[in-house]
């Protein structure tokens, strides 16, 4: 086997280079149906190394996670068909998908009892930092 030199690397840029191939295997599902909000988390996660998933509406939810298999959810409250809680609530109730960590998100008030609600495992209010967002989906998933 032949191997091809193409350039140096310092120490630094590699380990960040390995950081990033290691999230690549997790997978992010975000549902929410403001495209503004989709674009600027994936641009987020996706720059940390994460794959990411998204979706403006949460029609055929155990669908979609089927297909996707994500390691996370990232759930808005306001959300078409049915809401972000009867969305969560679906994904709990079903012994395939109770497993995933859902943070639940809004611009709402009472956005820890909305999580509650939808049996959320984390939530935060709207609007968010993005680093919090983050450091929220590393603590969550690595």
């Amino acid at each position: 086997m032949r191997l091809l030199k193409v350039g140096y690397c310092t120490i630094s840029e590699l380990i960040i280079f390995s950081h990033k191939l290691y999230h690549m295997s997790k997978c992010i599902f975000i549902f929410d149906d403001d495209v503004d909000i989709l674009e600027v988390c994936s641009i987020t996660l996706e720059t940390e190394g994460y794959k990411v998933v998204t979706a403006s509406s949460c029609e055929n939810i155990l669908g979609q996670v089927a297909a996707t298999e994500p390691d996370l959810i990232i759930m808005d409250n306001k959300i078409p068909d049915t809401g972000g809680i009867i969305a969560s609530n679906s994904l709990k109730a079903s012994t395939q998908f109770q497993h995933i960590p859902i943070l639940f998100f809004s611009a709402n008030a009472d956005v820890q009892q909305l999580a509650a609600e939808a049996q959320a495992d984390l939530f935060m209010e709207k609007p968010f930092d993005l680093d919090e967002l983050v450091a929220v989906v590393k603590r969550v998933i690595g």
